[in-house]
């Protein structure tokens, strides 16, 4: 009898401490209710009315037969309708597959066998990639909308599963999967990143400290919410506070511009690429962006020189880097606004609930600095890879989460990141960090964007080589770029190499594919 009653009063207690992203929702309605939570186009929903969407989905998706633990994907561009079936499909007790919207019918297929999901909603962009990555497998094909465009006639809509049934308290949260997300690595085949409720609320909380989130903040979000980036650093955290949302589709420069000038934007993230394409914007001097205080980067490195660029175009904007990956859901480490002057081209400190480390091969701590492999500890943390133990097991070789990245750090912890592991280039015997050789030749006016790849060669095994994109009107010749990577880098560093593109090769979060540049540029 004792034991019964231990396991009734076990029982209790985790239901009175339980907690899961769609609480958090609730709980924001309820401070927060009247208050507009998304503007995305011409629908404008407050924090009432988004909980509410959000009970009214989920109730149709368990009507539809979705059980708690299964996977439900979305393949499709930001709108307001991803965000209220992300959150619904946690209140319905299952879990999100987010899917990159530029994959292939194959890599979609790939994702949708691997993960199990038999519930898949795509837009009118996607619907066609996903009639054919889903046929056989899903057992619903439903669409959305967003920004005024609607799905095909023919798929039934996103908003028939409202339903006005009443849902029972969430089953899952804590530790339970929230959500598989497929990292945009460069493996043949991606890795899914299992996090958990926890997971992801701590790194809630990471962000709104260390981020400055609050009510008043007036964020947009124009990067792809497939990507932990935008969907859990950015717009789950202003979620969370109660902060006002704009959601958008596009972050071209003009769409981006039009929207910050328009709603008086106090907040934006985006890679390097996307800050670098508003600075070369013909439109930017046109654009009241006096209230944008707040600025993020991250996915890449941030140029030293665009960075100055950015200061001294928008001197009231505070920048944030954020560095992490998917697996740490995904910010580990930042550098404050406070700290760029001193530290320009740093990723900064841990966040608030994460500890890093460098070390060598052997687990040992790396003296400052040397070079080592980034590694974490944190209640952050992906749960495991899904059905991929292997994997899993060697990404967490002893006691640690292996970032995969390269790096030193100071007498005082701040650390920078030398390159990825497989980036590094091995040319003549010699170690030469791609991100050194891009930083020097940002230095050169003529340069917009910069690529540098080891290519095979038969003299270096691997030769420097630098891929370019010009700035509007500049011409230099390779041998003038050559002439200024000498003046800057040591020799054996130095390009051998210098190819001049239209465009850089990148996915849809902002990363360089340097594995497709080499791809294309070698033949396999």
């Amino acid at each position: 009898m004792a034991s019964e009653t231990n396991r009734t009063d076990s029982s209790a207690i985790a239901q009175a401490r339980a907690q899961s992203l769609s609480t958090m929702l609730r709980r924001a309605a309820e401070r927060h209710g009247d208050k507009t939570a998304i503007i995305c186009g011409d629908v404008t929903w407050s924090y009432a009315e988004f909980h509410e969407e959000m009970e009214r989905l989920a109730a149709g998706l368990r009507a539809l037969g979705v059980m708690p633990g299964d996977r439900v994907a979305i393949l499709a561009r930001n709108s307001h309708a991803f965000m209220a079936l992300r959150f619904a499909i946690a209140r319905a007790d299952a879990v999100l597959v987010p899917i990159n919207f530029m994959l292939t019918v194959d890599d979609v297929r790939y994702i949708l066998e691997h993960s199990g999901a038999r519930v898949l909603f795509a837009d009118m962009h996607t619907i066609e990639t996903a009639r054919g990555g889903g046929a056989g497998l899903v057992s619903h094909l439903l669409g959305m909308d967003g920004e005024g465009l609607s799905p095909p006639a023919d798929v039934p809509s996103w908003v028939s599963l409202r339903s006005d049934a009443g849902l029972a308290p969430e089953a899952r949260g804590g530790e339970d999967l929230l959500q598989i997300v497929y990292t945009s690595g460069t493996e043949s085949r991606p890795k899914g990143a299992m996090l958990s409720h926890n997971s992801v609320l701590w790194q809630y909380q990471s962000c709104i400290i260390d981020c400055e989130w609050t009510p008043d903040t007036v964020a947009l979000h124009a990067m792809p919410l497939f990507h932990c980036a935008q969907l859990d650093a950015m717009i789950g955290p202003a979620l969370h506070v109660g902060a006002r949302n704009i959601i958008t589709s596009s972050p071209a420069a003009d769409n981006v511009l039009k929207l910050l000038s328009e709603h008086r934007i106090t907040s934006f993230f985006a890679p390097p690429t996307v800050w670098i394409s508003l600075l070369r914007s013909p439109d930017i001097g046109g654009c009241d962006l006096s209230r944008l205080v707040k600025g993020y980067y991250g996915a890449s490195i941030m140029p030293v020189e665009v960075l100055r660029e950015l200061r001294e175009l928008l001197p009231q904007l505070r920048l944030w880097n954020l560095y992490g990956q998917t697996e740490i859901a995904p910010v580990a480490t930042i550098l404050f606004p406070e700290e760029h002057a001193q530290r320009l081209g740093s990723a900064g400190r841990p966040t608030l609930h994460v500890e890093t480390c460098i070390v060598d091969d052997a687990m040992n701590p790396v003296a400052v600095g040397e070079i080592g492999e980034i590694v974490h500890r944190s209640p952050q943390l992906l749960s495991g890879y899904w059905q991929d133990p292997e994997r899993t097991a060697e990404a967490f070789a002893g006691g640690w989460f292996h970032s995969g990245d390269l790096g030193t750090h100071d007498a005082e912890g701040y650390i920078t990141v030398v390159d990825r592991k497989k980036d590094m280039i091995k040319t003549g015997g010699e170690n030469v960090a791609s991100r050194e050789v891009e930083e020097a030749l940002y230095r050169h006016a003529a340069i917009s964007e910069v690529a540098v790849i080891g290519l095979p060669d038969p003299k270096w095994i691997e030769a420097v080589t630098a891929v370019i994109v010009l700035r509007d009107g500049h011409r230099p010749s390779e041998a003038e770029v050559m002439a200024h990577c000498a003046q800057h880098l040591a020799g054996f560093k130095a390009p051998k190499r210098v190819i001049f593109a239209e465009n850089l090769p990148r996915n849809a979060s902002g990363k360089i594919l340097k594995r497709d540049l080499r791809l294309s540029l070698v033949g396999g």
